[in-house]
């Protein structure tokens, strides 16, 4: 499952790596726009294959944060 950004953001935080074992509504990173933090959650239980954005990249909407593939 795809996770993306909802809005133009700032990566503040990457709190997940590569490989990790998370469950649904685990954060996997926090998002700063406009001094508000926004967590990302993952959508499921599984494994992150894929994580797209480092600390302090820039996310538009739409772009891709992390995959997470259950388990």
């Amino acid at each position: 499952m795809e996770i993306k950004a909802e809005m133009v953001a700032n990566v503040w935080k990457v709190l997940v790596t590569e490989g990790a074992t998370v469950k649904a509504d685990e954060e996997l990173a926090v998002l700063e726009s406009m001094k508000m933090e926004i967590p990302v959650l993952s959508e499921t239980d599984g494994v992150v294959t894929r994580l797209a954005v480092s600390e302090g990249d820039t996310v538009a909407e739409g772009d891709l944060i992390a995959v997470v593939s259950a388990e």
